[in-house]
């Protein structure tokens, strides 16, 4: 359930529609306490995760490839790859990065994870002030799980998955060590995005998965009981003015 502390009562659910209404329900029927301080913070919480499936939604129609490290490729003008990933050109704005892999997706090719912190960075800019994003972000480093600490990011156990959520489906007989998993953004009803198979229901991730099986394969791949999620009261306090 969602508790809003000092505030005398929550918002009706009628005022909200499509995926926010998908997310508030969802954080009223889990079995987590959901604590927010103001109703900024809860109206903070769902523009960020609706920004997080927006995110993904445009990735998805972009241009970008499914590429490991060894093949992948940032635009070069923006970005230098070095030993543990991209790091940004300081030269340039970190908002005008993360806005440059989707401007011009087809410089770019990089695996689901990579793709996890980049959808990340792009629902933050969409929902706090640019120059506080590009105070925040500096000296970017991008590449699998590497990402700056005030993104902050949290894995916690447990199935109760939120529109927005960040969620994993295992491999354990991959052929391949880049087909381990697949890292997806959870986009509420049964449809998940993850950067190289795409957008799927859960089957669909798991009959993908299973295809990428090595010879002789017993185990399936299966949505572990898990979501990571951004600490958006955290993040809240950036927004450009008080959403509610």
């Amino acid at each position: 359930m969602s508790v809003i502390i000092n505030y005398a009562s929550k918002p009706d659910i009628s005022q909200f529609q499509g995926i926010q209404r998908e997310i508030v329900l969802a954080l009223e029927n889990s079995p987590t306490v959901h604590q927010y301080q103001t109703l900024h913070e809860l109206y903070f919480e769902i523009t960020l995760r609706e920004n997080i499936i927006q995110a993904a939604n445009d990735l998805h129609k972009s241009e970008v490839q499914f590429a490991p490290f060894p093949t992948s490729k940032f635009n070069p003008a923006i970005w230098k790859k070095i030993k543990y990933g991209y790091l940004l050109n300081p030269a340039v704005l970190p908002s005008d990065a993360i806005i440059d892999v989707y401007k011009n997706s087809r410089e770019y090719a990089f695996e689901c994870t990579t793709a996890i912190v980049l959808m990340c960075y792009k629902a933050v800019l969409s929902s706090i002030a640019t120059s506080r994003f590009n105070t925040l972000f500096q000296g970017l480093l991008v590449w699998d799980w590497n990402y700056d600490h005030d993104l902050g990011i949290v894995t916690k156990e447990g199935r109760d998955y939120i529109p927005g959520d960040i969620v994993y489906f295992y491999n354990p007989d991959f052929d391949h060590p880049v087909w381990t998993g697949e890292n997806c953004i959870y986009l509420g009803g049964d449809s998940f995005f993850g950067h190289g198979i795409g957008m799927e229901s859960s089957k669909g991730m798991i009959d993908a998965l299973n295809t990428l099986r090595k010879e002789g394969a017993t185990q399936s791949a299966y949505l572990l009981p898990q979501h990571s999620r951004l600490n958006a009261k955290y993040l809240a306090q950036f927004a450009p003015h008080p959403i509610a």
